[in-house]
């Protein structure tokens, strides 16, 4: 019953001396047999992720366990719980074991926090601890769930790494779970941007970990470049032994054992080629220069005649007439303004500013500073910025100041990463649409779990409508309705832009609301929980409060 999508077993997770001071994946790129092998495997997968007759076993044989443990007091349930550790160690992650740590968990879970896991989060439970994703529709209980497979991980002495969306719900379930994990004898962390350097290996140090995936992937790139081209196991332990300032006590985490992945979606599809690039800052002064000459020479050439925009494939192309103006331009100031090639590409950087990318829809200006929004969860990302001058061409086209441009020290995309876990499980509320694609590009298998009660959810025809203002007009008047019948009401937006102009037109309607976009992702929280009260509207980009409690 106990089959993980990855082989590695509970001991080569564990580190020390067996697996390494650092046990990762090797990156190991699959050839093209063993890739067409995985696509069609994919394709199978989606018949099998509403197979549950072996889950509703697994949560009956956790039911067994559990029945004798109501009786025992709180020190004799300690007991139980400091007796199953070593056996843990020792034995792996049997099917015998893990089920008595999952009674274990809730029996301790229900007199910590007043929650006992319903069977259906069992079985949640227990597939993220097989090394596969549970699809659980919203509202079932997933933050409940991962504490079943990351403290029987714990138990074993796998590091497990809790990862999920945003800063928010990091802190928030490390510090509502940490009340369980700590009657369990575990030690729970978290880790966000703000924290220095040894907060941070403190975090890590802990036998669960919450932190998001932009956090923890750019640490595992520091420790990459501290460990070099030298990565020898042996090596690192001997270092251990004879040096004074050996790497092993200078990283931040302590390998990719065990990952749960929260919104699995969003961070292993949506965002898996996103590129993430570790950079130090350099004296940039003179370059400045040449993006100011790029953006006045763009700003001289005529659309359609000395170039063209293409914006579903998101660029510029110059036109014969344009290239002949860009080479009789003056090709005065620094030295790289002389190369041809270079003085191209500046000016086209220029031009995708200008007319590719998009105020309050791509980016905002906030306090002079320009921030990116991520195209898939609506959200800021102040710590990011654009390759190669087109931050600063967006800066000049928008008045901010020059910001400099940063060296590259590494790169990494989270497809890469995600890849390099000796076993990755996970949980989302919407998985089937990707099974395929979870299991060609990381051998992740989904399941569905069952509702634990029948949903009550109705799904209405769509309208479809050729005019924007007829839209607009449909939409106020449902929300009247709605809100008339005393029932709150979310609304959709695709961009910053749609949910200012829609918000606009509620107040000159009257109608009262809120409105949860980029501008206001430090108020998400409280905006989302007033958003279930009776006559309630809210307007929302598809940030749209993940995790947060209504």
């Amino acid at each position: 019953m106990f089959k993980s999508s990855f082989t590695a077993d509970a001991l080569a997770m564990q580190p020390g001396i067996l697996s390494g001071r650092y046990p990762e994946r090797a990156d190991k790129k699959p050839g093209l047999m063993e890739q067409t092998a995985h696509t069609l495997q994919g394709a199978l997968m989606g018949i099998t992720t509403r197979w549950t007759t072996g889950l509703q076993k697994v949560a009956t044989a956790i039911g067994r366990q559990g029945e004798d443990l109501a009786s025992l007091d709180d020190e004799e349930l300690k007991s139980r719980v400091t007796r199953l550790r070593p056996r843990l160690r020792a034995n792996s992650l049997t099917d015998q074991l893990s089920a008595e740590s999952f009674a274990l968990i809730r029996e301790t879970a229900s007199r910590t926090l007043g929650l006992r896991h319903y069977d259906t989060q069992l079985m949640a439970g227990w597939i993220m601890l097989q090394g596969q994703l549970a699809e659980m529709e919203t509202g079932e209980g997933k933050t409940l769930s991962a504490t079943l497979a990351a403290a029987t991980a714990a138990f074993a002495g796998i590091p497990v790494h809790v990862i999920t969306v945003n800063e928010y719900l990091v802190e928030r379930d490390a510090r509502t779970m940490e009340p369980l994990y700590q009657a369990l004898g575990l030690t729970v962390g978290f880790v966000t941007q703000a924290m220095k350097e040894e907060e941070r290996r403190a975090g890590y140090a802990c036998d669960i970990v919450y932190c998001t995936n932009k956090q923890v992937a750019f640490d595992y790139l520091r420790d990459r470049l501290l460990l070099g081209n030298t990565r020898s196991p042996l090596r690192l332990e001997l270092e251990s032994a004879y040096a004074d300032n050996s790497r092993a006590g200078q990283f931040l985490l302590r390998g990719l054992c065990f990952a749960i992945v929260d919104e699995a979606d969003s961070i292993l599809i949506d965002e898996a080629r996103t590129p993430l690039i570790l950079t130090r800052t350099t004296d940039n002064t003179s370059e400045h220069a040449i993006y100011c000459q790029a953006m006045k020479l763009a700003e001289q050439l005529n659309r359609d005649t000395d170039f063209l925009v293409d914006p579903t494939q998101s660029q510029a192309q110059f036109t014969l007439t344009g290239q002949q103006k860009l080479e009789a331009a003056p090709k005065t100031g620094h030295g790289l303004w002389k190369s041809h090639r270079l003085r191209e590409e500046l000016v086209l950087k220029a031009l995708h500013a200008r007319f590719l990318l998009h105020k309050d829809q791509d980016y905002l200006v906030h306090e002079e500073k320009i921030m990116i929004i991520d195209a898939n969860t609506g959200r800021t990302m102040p710590d990011r910025s654009w390759e190669r001058g087109l931050h600063q061409m967006v800066e000049l086209k928008e008045n901010c100041p020059l910001t400099t441009v940063n060296e590259q020290l590494g790169r990494l995309t989270y497809q890469r990463f995600f890849r390099r876990y000796l076993r990755l499980g996970g949980m989302t509320g919407t998985a089937r649409e990707v099974s395929s694609e979870l299991w060609s590009v990381y051998m992740l298998r989904v399941r569905q779990t069952p509702l634990h009660r029948p949903s009550q959810r109705q799904a209405v025809p769509s309208r479809v409508f050729c005019r924007a203002q007829e839209k607009w007009e449909a939409v106020l008047a449902s929300v009247k309705r709605y809100q008339h019948q005393g029932r709150p009401v979310l609304i959709g937006t695709g961009s910053v832009a749609d949910s200012e102009i829609l918000s606009q037109k509620l107040t000159r309607a009257g109608i009262a609301h809120q409105v949860l976009n980029a501008r206001q992702d430090k108020e998400e929280a409280a905006i989302v929980a007033l958003a279930g009260r009776e006559g309630q509207v809210t307007v929302a980009t598809n940030m749209a409060g993940r995790g947060t409690d209504i």
